[in-house]
């Protein structure tokens, strides 16, 4: 047995009964704010620094983030020949995750030719890495009304109404979209949509296949792209800068070949962004479960060309991320395991909150439990609190965990832990970047012809994001964003490619008196180790 749990196995199994039979209120709405303000990083106001020009000039936001939005072009230092473009579509999608792809698909089937070109392999994304499920409203008990209310309630009333009515009114309809292109989502005996219950939800709304629902997603939705032969793809070629034409439209994209480090030229009429989040930032110093390619992309490139960020300084740290063994830190462990019964527990083997409050407070609570003394330090020198997933088991028969988390079991199951027999080590990490590009009820930028959807956007949940709300944002506003754009290329010729928008980028810049450290988009994580802004080293 792993020393570390047999240390505290004894608390965790002579308080499971108790905690069993014990009900946790949920928190007042003046209680979650007083906690939120003591612990949740987004409070934290030395992480911050306002943003010294641009269209957020003023607005606070993590230092990580302003150094990319202060940061040149990469065409400064190596300008790309834009004489000629290497191709011509309609509409060009940045990015090959869930939102990409259904935003090629919805633009195909308006009529526009189409590429995708991503950063990775198509599918290589954080859609891949949702577990919980996709929140939609479809039950008798339920509408888009409630989902509407509980969604506004999570977000903290920050949320964009336009953004999020389009949301909860066309969940129904992606979820048959999705069950008509082959989702294999979980249903009962008679065949009915299976529902469970969310963190800060009113009503069981989550739809999910088993505990890898966004793979499930992703699995179908690259399978329908790639049996698409007029959807082109380039693979391992992200955006390094958008082109502009005089007026400040976007007419297209240069391309960063990764495999022969040749630059890549597309002129289109439409531009969806769809690169997805900014994890791999590691802001503040957080372990991250995103994907490799998570650094932020969309961000630059957007704010470059004009279009302002909406929340820019907000960002969503999962409350139950893996900390042991350390193979595993960072790694999401599924809220849907909360939902279904798990306990957080601290050394002392007491729940110290409801487990279904939403995201922002139970990562706070935890924070609290460990900053007052009640955690749990791990063989490396992390620290968090259990999460006692065997009380499952206990409450509802032998074997449940596994038949209904078979991911997660499997995933711990590779360094010798039965999460179906022992808890788990967790802490938060940083899992989903809340603000993003502000756009329009379409994906709509105040850009001409820019288009952002999924990860990448912002204003949609507010400062606080509720489960399942992501998986439903990719497809909503992937559609929405792909049908959009092919109008748009139907009504316009492909415009003149430049980088004129620098121009202005960079008086602005000499203007607030910023001189550049860095180049984005950062593209791959930097991993050298450097000291913070108090001078010390990561460890």
């Amino acid at each position: 047995m792993d020393p570390l749990l047999e240390r505290y196995l004894g608390v965790i199994e002579v308080s499971r009964k108790h905690r069993m039979a014990q009900a946790v209120p949920l928190l007042r709405d003046q209680e979650k704010e007083a906690l939120l303000a003591a612990y949740h990083p987004d409070y934290k106001k030395e992480a911050y620094r306002p943003i010294r020009f641009g269209p957020n000039a003023g607005a606070e936001t993590v230092h990580e983030l302003a150094r990319l939005l202060e940061a040149d072009s990469p065409l400064v230092a190596k300008p790309a020949n834009l004489s000629r473009a290497d191709y011509e579509v309609d509409v060009l999608v940045l990015g090959g995750g869930g939102s990409g792809a259904t935003a090629a698909l919805a633009a195909k089937d308006a009529g526009a030719s189409v590429m995708i070109a991503t950063k990775l392999r198509m599918g290589d994304s954080n859609t891949v890495m949702a577990e919980g499920g996709i929140q939609v409203a479809v039950k008798e008990d339920d509408s888009p009304i409630q989902h509407f209310v509980d969604a506004m309630h999570g977000g903290h009333y920050k949320n964009d109404p336009r953004l999020l009515k389009v949301l909860v009114e066309d969940g129904p309809f992606v979820v048959d979209w999705l069950d008509s292109i082959g989702v294999l989502f979980d249903r009962d005996q008679d065949g009915n949509l299976k529902v469970k219950k969310g963190g800060g939800t009113s009503r069981a709304r989550l739809l999910a296949c088993k505990d890898y629902t966004g793979l499930d997603m992703m699995r179908v939705l690259k399978d329908t792209v790639l049996n698409e032969p007029a959807i082109q793809i380039v693979e391992f070629a992200p955006a390094i800068e958008l082109l502009t034409d005089p007026s400040g439209a976007v007419t297209g994209a240069v391309l960063q070949n990764l495999d022969v480090d040749q630059r890549i030229v597309v002129r289109a009429k439409s531009i969806i962004v769809a690169t997805g989040g900014i994890g791999r930032l590691h802001i503040q110093n957080f372990p991250t479960s995103n994907h490799f390619g998570a650094t932020g992309d969309a961000l630059p490139l957007c704010y470059r060309v004009g279009a302002p960020l909406a929340y820019p300084g907000t960002f969503q740290y999962h409350p139950t991320g893996a900390i042991h063994p350390e193979q595993m830190a960072g790694l999401l462990v599924t809220e849907a395991i909360r939902s279904g019964g798990a306990h957080l527990v601290n050394k002392n083997g007491e729940r110290f909150v409801n487990e279904l409050e939403a995201r922002d407070v139970v990562c706070a609570a935890i924070i609290r439990e460990c900053a007052e003394g009640r955690g749990i330090d791990s063989p490396f020198g992390r620290h968090g609190v259990w999460l006692d997933i065997p009380v499952i088991d206990a409450m509802n028969g032998d074997g449940v965990v596994h038949r209904r988390y078979p991911g997660m079991v499997r995933k711990y199951g590779r360094h010798g832990i039965d999460i179906g027999k022992q808890p788990v080590l967790i802490y938060p990490t940083l899992h989903y970047q809340n603000g993003g590009v502000e756009i329009g009820v379409n994906a709509e930028t105040r850009v001409p012809g820019l288009y952002v959807s999924g990860e990448a956007s912002g204003g949609i949940h507010g400062t606080n994001r509720l489960m399942g709300n992501s998986l439903l944002d990719i497809i909503v506003f992937g559609r929405r964003a792909g049908k959009a754009a092919a109008e748009r290329a139907k009504a316009v010729g492909f415009g003149e490619l430049t980088i004129n928008h620098l121009d202005g980028f960079h008086k602005a810049m000499t203007d607030a008196g910023v001189t550049p450290d860095a180049v984005s988009p950062m593209i791959l994580p930097d991993y050298v180790r450097r000291p913070d802004n108090a001078g010390n080293l990561p460890g």
